[in-house]
């Protein structure tokens, strides 16, 4: 038996392009409370920046759903990495004003294309396991954390910000390119080919079909919605996703504040780099054995478990006070990181295998619920941090998520037998 969980070529060059896209993102990413505060930004500021970025992407996944109709999808996901690579220029030449917040706006965007579109061809492909491929596609950031910020540390050391920018700008170039020449070879237009016969024969032949239609109206994406809303409103499909919205809540937390924690207790910057190097490393064969386990596990199974977990290591975390160390962090985080993977894996599963007649639409949910969780988490965070500081913060967001953890499971069973 191999030690490598399976993965489709079709999930494995989107993986692939993931990766480039967060290495080039997380050369930075990790640094980017103190790059705002650097630049003279206050903690509620942080956090509304944080908002700025993700709120976008939940408000523009719908629109970019209605274009993957009409578009082929890796032209808007190419589309998105240009738009992560002209972000990066714009913190290079931008001072704080108003066009430095239009950037981070413009980053949520371009988020929204990539994301959207890259989700979209994995849930209208016809995958043997919806959650193993969302486990090697929600893994591919923690591969990129292994190095990207050892190498953007370097980076900054030495040309401070405006270098490691400078590097993601071309990161994403050459990431670009990788995903307008590979995925294409993988994906065709069906709606180009006219006899029977052949599409028959094509759509054995191809993992994913791109059944664009130029015509598509407003008024078909309405009628798409209402018919997923339906479908969403079962409770034994609603419950498991408001659960996994929990954990994505706790995660803007921990987006917004988890390094600035790390400076409040005084670490290093080359501490920090340590911490992060190091736990991706670890993360790296555990993943292959939890993908393995997520591909086993029913898919809102995969959600109660992991917010479970996200939920009680948070209240861990912070409550262990001046008695947390590098390596009761390093414990409580890796576990999270489990955590998240088993739920964001769990929700995607779940929509791609309930509304697999409608991957456009069920990939723009899907990509809401992730940036929208953040941005709130990071803007509730900055609300109440001033107050409750970082340990009860955490406190706080862990007995939430234990609670709907708790309270989902609950009335999921009780619906599920009704």
């Amino acid at each position: 038996m191999s030690v490598f969980p399976k993965i489709e070529k079709i999930t494995l060059d989107i993986s692939i392009s993931h990766f480039l896209l967060m290495f080039g993102y997380k050369l930075f990413s990790l640094y980017f409370p103190l790059f705002l505060i650097w630049r003279g930004l206050s903690l509620p500021q942080v956090g509304y920046t944080y908002l700025l970025i993700y709120l976008p992407i939940a408000v523009f996944a719908p629109l970019v759903g209605f274009f993957s109709h009409k578009i082929n999808p890796v032209i808007l996901a190419t589309m998105g990495i240009f738009g992560y690579g002209i972000y990066c220029l714009g913190m290079i030449l931008v001072p704080v004003s108003f066009l430095f917040y239009f950037f981070q706006v413009f980053l949520g965007i371009s988020a929204a294309l990539f994301f959207v579109s890259m989700r979209g061809i994995l849930m209208g492909a016809k995958l043997e396991n919806p959650n193993r491929a969302f486990a090697w596609f929600y893994s591919s950031p923690y591969y990129a954390d292994a190095i990207a910020p050892a190498v953007g540390a370097l980076i900054i050391w030495q040309f401070n910000f405006f270098g490691v920018f400078a590097l993601s700008l071309i990161i994403q170039f050459f990431n670009a390119i990788f995903c307008i020449s590979q995925l294409r070879k993988n994906t065709f237009n069906f709606s180009t080919v006219t006899k029977s016969s052949d599409r028959a024969i094509l759509s054995q032949q191809k993992r994913y079909t791109l059944a664009k239609n130029k015509n598509f109206s407003f008024k078909e994406f309405n009628q798409n919605y209402q018919k997923v809303f339906e479908v969403l409103k079962k409770k034994t499909i609603l419950i498991p996703i408001v659960v996994s919205f929990s954990v994505l809540l706790l995660a803007g937390f921990y987006r917004a504040f988890f390094v600035l924690f790390l400076k409040n207790l005084e670490w290093s910057q080359n501490l920090i780099l340590l911490f992060v190097s190091l736990l991706s490393l670890v993360f790296l064969p555990i993943s292959l054995f939890a993908i393995k386990r997520i591909g086993k596990l029913k898919s809102q199974k995969n959600v109660f478990q992991g917010a479970a977990i996200s939920g009680a290591l948070s209240i861990v975390l912070g409550g262990l006070g001046v008695f947390a160390n590098f390596y009761t962090i390093f414990l409580v985080k890796f576990g999270q990181s489990i955590g998240g993977l088993m739920s964001g894996s769990g929700r995607s599963g779940l929509l791609s295998q309930k509304l697999k007649e409608h991957p456009e639409e069920a990939s723009a949910l899907d990509t809401i619920f992730s940036p929208l969780g953040v941005a709130l988490g990071s803007l509730v965070a900055g609300l109440i941090i001033g107050f409750l500081g970082f340990n009860n913060l955490f406190i706080f967001g862990g007995i939430f998520v234990v609670a709907v953890a708790i309270i989902g499971k609950g009335l999921f069973q009780k619906h599920r037998f009704s």
